[in-house]
């Protein structure tokens, strides 16, 4: 069965196997999310349930956000995302969802923002080597280098590696692995590193591999 989950990042850490084996884990506060809105093939064309997190003070959202919160009687939410569930028949506008929805040694794929970096050069952004530190290369060693003959074919194809914005966009990791719940606090610890910084929002799925 699909499953989904709103979180916040809030941290990496190290915990210990049974074998005593270290391994690195995200600890990730997984809910609790409340069923907001339902989509439907009737009205909508799909079915999905839309999820909050986090509490946030009325006077923060404008009417048309606080409408869809008084229309479904919960409290108001400071995050908003939908999940393509298999069974969303199954859940109700009011409904809450918590870390126990995940099970330990479950695989999923974590949704996330990462660090801005801004405007970074070749070698920060892509891992470029810098030029040869001999006579004629000068003054710049870190600029990106020849970028083609100007006869043919007389442009720079798509997706060369350049300077630009580094970071501040949407990564999703694959195939993470759940390695310990803690369900009265509605902790996750994930193996691995998750995409953001702490205090950042993420989103959990079950793995698409």
């Amino acid at each position: 069965m699909k499953k989904g989950l709103i979180g916040r990042k809030l941290g990496m850490t190290q915990i210990f196997d049974e074998k005593g084996k270290v391994i690195p884990v995200t600890v990730i506060n997984a809910g609790p999310c409340v069923v907001v809105q339902k989509r439907t093939n009737e009205k909508n064309g799909y079915e999905a349930v839309q999820l909050g997190f986090s509490d946030i003070a009325e006077r923060k959202l404008n009417k048309p956000e606080k409408g869809v919160f008084e229309k479904a009687q919960v409290s108001f939410k400071k995050y908003l995302k939908e999940f393509r569930l298999d069974d969303c028949s199954a859940l109700n506008v009011g409904d809450v969802l918590t870390a126990d929805t995940f099970e330990v040694g479950e695989k999923v794929d974590i949704t996330g923002i990462t660090k801005g970096r801004g405007y970074s050069g070749v070698i920060k952004r892509w891992g470029c080597h810098r030029l040869r530190m001999t006579h004629g290369t000068g003054p710049v060693h870190r600029q990106a280098g020849s970028m083609g003959a100007n006869s043919d074919p007389s442009r720079i194809f798509k997706n060369k590696k350049m300077a630009g914005q580094y970071g501040n966009e949407q990564v999703t990791m694959l195939n993470l692995e759940i390695v310990k719940i803690d369900p009265d606090n509605n902790l996750i610890a994930v193996k691995g590193a998750v995409p953001g910084s702490r205090g950042g929002i993420v989103y959990l799925r079950n793995t698409v591999k």
